[in-house]
């Protein structure tokens, strides 16, 4: 019999991803900030409309606002009774007669139609009208309330605002709105063999001296994500000096966040630091790239804690990590509704034979013919895959890909865009 201890069993990613979710309690800080300001923040408030969208009924189209029943057949002429532009209001429409309209203006009262004018002929400088097609009642006019109805919540509470939402919440008249806090954090990177870019040459570098790679692109995707950064730099693999910079990351701010050290080697001192100051969980997650994956919670010295989250140190290991279980809990810590990421169902353009024990995320990219293409080295070293993609296949664990195959694809860049 051996005595060898056996290894815990790796936590699957979704069961990982709801313990996250489900410490992750909303701040609770909200802020009013312009509407031009707020693209990419969390409302912390119902959106109701104080009036409907359009006011009253519009034309959709340049043309000749009529009474339908005035225009029985094709080349029907009518006297022009007035010129209504956007922005000002006709008079009521004398039956038999017909309104030159623009894009945008009201209906005067009585009309009940447009014929755009494509289909109409001007006489006489403009003072008659020949309708060269019959309209039918509500053609080319836009509804009042057809778009926001007075007393509608058009934006909920917890949605994540886009340009869109942005100029929906301006079209019903809000000049500033209330949203989430930004979410403070703390980042910074373990390692003796980083180096950051600028301080050595490459010819200069010492042997298994790497670059920080990671600082970047995690310090972008906080950003992205509407977090306010504090970077603490690269930590030494030092005990004393990690727990200095613990100590530093948990004064006012929400979250500490770490790429490297999140191991249980000799040189790794995140796990013993924040057990020394809080408390630490290291998960050993089922998925590729990126296994080790630490969540714990570092406290104060003024009272309360902040929350920590370590991530493996491979760039690729990182990045995707990130994406699949630091965005999410960054998002529900803002209060947002939707947390998880949205996938395709995409054709595989390639064929991968050899299946993985975990689940995989495969960096690859759609092509002209609707399908995706694999990037050739999915090793979680080659930051590369991740610049060359435009999202992952979700692929899980124990299947292959044979060419033709439908998969899951999550499209990361638009999501980032």
């Amino acid at each position: 019999m051996s005595d060898t201890p056996r290894r815990p069993p790796l936590m699957p990613l979704d069961d990982a991803l709801a313990r996250l979710l489900a410490a992750a309690a909303p701040l609770g800080r909200t802020e009013r900030v312009d509407t031009f300001d707020a693209d990419g923040r969390v409302l912390a408030q119902d959106l109701v409309s104080a009036l409907q969208v359009p006011p009253q009924d519009n034309s959709s189209m340049d043309g000749y606002a009529v009474r339908s029943a005035d225009v029985t057949a094709a080349g029907v002429v009518l006297p022009v009774s007035q010129r209504i532009a956007a922005g000002h209001a006709g008079a009521p429409l004398a039956p038999g007669s017909a309104a030159r309209i623009f894009t945008g203006a009201p209906m005067p009262a009585g009309a009940d139609a447009v014929v755009m004018q494509e289909d109409a002929e001007s006489l006489d400088d403009g003072a008659r009208v020949r309708l060269n097609a019959v309209p039918a009642p509500g053609q080319w006019v836009r509804a009042a309330g057809e778009d926001v109805t007075r007393g509608r919540a058009v934006l909920q509470q917890g949605e994540r605002l886009a340009p869109a939402s942005i100029g929906l919440a301006a079209g019903i008249g809000m000049a500033s709105l209330q949203v989430a806090a930004r979410p403070r954090v703390a980042l910074f990177s373990t390692g003796d063999e980083l180096v950051m870019p600028g301080a050595v040459p490459p010819e200069a570098m010492k042997p298994g001296a790497i670059y920080n790679s990671n600082r970047f692109f995690l310090r972008a995707l906080l950003q992205r994500l509407g977090c306010t950064v504090t970077d603490l730099g690269i930590v030494p693999d030092d005990r004393a000096a990690t727990l200095e910079a613990l100590r530093q990351a948990a004064d006012g701010h929400d979250l500490i966040l770490t790429s490297g050290g999140v191991s249980v080697g000799e040189e790794d001192h995140i796990k013993p630091a924040v057990e020394q100051l809080g408390a630490l969980d290291l998960w050993q997650i089922a998925m590729k790239p990126g296994k080790p994956f630490a969540y714990g919670h570092v406290r104060r010295a003024g009272g309360g804690q902040a929350h920590f989250l370590g991530l493996p140190g491979n760039p690729v290991s990182s990045y995707v990590t990130f994406l699949l279980l630091v965005r999410p809990f960054l998002l529900r810590l803002q209060g947002a509704r939707e947390v998880a990421l949205p996938s395709l169902a995409l054709r595989a353009d390639f064929t991968l034979d050899k299946a993985d024990r975990r689940r995989e995320f495969l960096r690859a990219r759609r092509n002209a013919q609707g399908g995706l293409e694999l990037f050739g080295n999915q090793s979680s070293g080659v930051l590369t895959s991740a610049h060359w993609a435009d999202g992952l296949i979700d692929l899980p664990a124990g299947q292959t890909i044979a060419a033709g195959d439908m998969v899951r694809f999550i499209p990361v860049r638009e999501l980032l865009a």
